[in-house]
This record gives C-alpha cells, structure tokens and sequence, in this order.
C-alpha cells in the first residue's frame, strides 16, 4: 500500500468513526443551532461578494467540483452572488488546470435585486456567468434553463430559493435530473427541519415545511439518486444534511 493509500484509508476511517460519534454530533449540532441565531453564514465572502453559505459546505463544494468536473453549474438562488462567483472561479481553476475546455454558471432568481445584478456584471468572473431572473418553477422557465443545459458536456445543480416544501419539490422535479450522471443536485438549508420549531418565524418555511421534507419526497418516487452521507460526517458542521444527492443513473 502507498502512503497516499495508506492516507486515503485512515481518512475514510476517520469519516466512519464521525457517522458514529454521537457526542462529536451533538456538538457541531449545538454550533449550528446558536450559530443560526446570529446569521453566522452571513459573515464570508467569496472573491468579494458575500457568499452566504457555511465555510464547511464551501469547502465540500471544492471538492465536489474537483471530483465531478462540471463544466456547466446550474443555481437557483442569487441573493449577493457570492455563490455564483465561487462556482465561477472553480471552473476557471480545472480550466487551468486542463480538467475542462470552458466552464459556465447559470444562476436563476425571481428577483435579482440591481445592485447585486451590477455588482456581479462588474466582477471579473461575470463572463462565465449567465443569469435568468424569473421564478425557477415557472414553465417557460423551466423550458429556458433546460434548454440552456444541453450546452453542458457534465452538469451539477444547486438549489437554494424559496425553502418552502413545495417549491423546493418543484425545482427537484424540474432540475434534479439535469444533474450529469456521477454528478450531484445539492438540496441546501435541510437543516431546517433539524432546527428548534420557531427558528424562522418571519419565513414562509419551518419544521415540516421545508427541503428536508421535500428532498424525502423527492426520493420516494426517485431512485435515480442516494444522499451521499460520507460528506456531512466528514464536515460534521452543514447547512445541508441529506442535501447532498448523488446521481446514480
């Protein structure tokens, strides 16, 4: 066995002894919890633009599209962009690395308020950004974005709009599957249905509502994905317990 093995071996070890350890859990659970009070996930940027995500997922976000190698990143949810630009930046870097001829972003939202919209045009990653802005579960949206994915060789999506059940269960029947085989569709704010019932009591979404509950849905009538479980035992702290979907098939 090389050392590079014998590494590999020790690290999935160490990610099966997380899924195990019940007081490790609890304790990433309980930063989560009093994390969210103080809109913790409010406090990064991304290349200058706020990120809003939690360092962890951003991290697993790197790997994921090393491992996969899209060349066509598909989002719902723009809010500052700090997101789109980050998924620009990884595609420009397996650009330069040779993993990809030429990488694209494709970020939808209902309202792209204008001096976000500005902001991001005025960034150096804009030109691999493309964004629509509409609701993502209209039909002739629907249409647009599909229509846009056959320009991508290898496709991963991101969902993180409207939290509510129904709408993160519409955008997982319309995108989900545009997700390239070996590729993900990655479901964010699952934690909500982990959280104490009044965590949001301004929002549309809460316990019961939410896209945990839709990504179970989801995959009840869909065995074309599995929750890869080894990236949130392996980052322990996430936004998105069994939000992250593998595509099978």
């Amino acid at each position: 066995m090389t050392e590079i093995e014998k590494f590999e071996k020790e690290r999935a070890e160490l990610i099966e002894f997380n899924s195990k350890n019940k007081e490790l859990q609890d304790v990433a659970y309980d930063f989560l919890e009093k994390s969210a009070q103080v809109n913790y996930s409010y406090n990064f940027s991304w290349l200058g633009r706020p990120i809003i995500q939690y360092p962890q997922d951003i991290m697993a976000m790197q790997e994921l599209i090393w491992e996969v190698k899209p060349d066509l990143i598909i989002e719902t949810g723009i809010a500052h962009g700090g997101s789109l630009i980050f998924s620009a930046s990884m595609l420009t870097l397996l650009e330069a690395c040779g993993e990809i001829e030429n990488g694209e972003v494709l970020g939808i939202d209902i309202d792209i308020r204008e001096h976000n919209k500005k902001a991001i045009e005025a960034h150096p990653m804009s030109k691999k950004i493309t964004m629509f802005q509409g609701s993502s579960i209209d039909e002739e949206m629907i249409a647009r974005v599909h229509e846009f994915a056959q320009r991508g060789k290898k496709i991963l999506v991101c969902l993180d709009s409207n939290h509510t059940h129904e709408h993160v269960l519409a955008e997982l029947k319309a995108y989900a599957n545009l997700a390239s085989i070996g590729s993900y569709c990655i479901v964010f704010d699952t934690i909500i249905e982990d959280l104490p019932k009044d965590s949001f009591p301004d929002r549309l979404w809460g316990k019961g509502d939410n896209p945990k509950t839709a990504v179970g849905e989801f995959l009840k009538e869909n065995d074309s994905f599995v929750i890869d479980k080894d990236i949130e035992n392996k980052i322990l702290i996430t936004v998105a317990p069994d939000g992250y979907l593998k595509k099978l098939k």
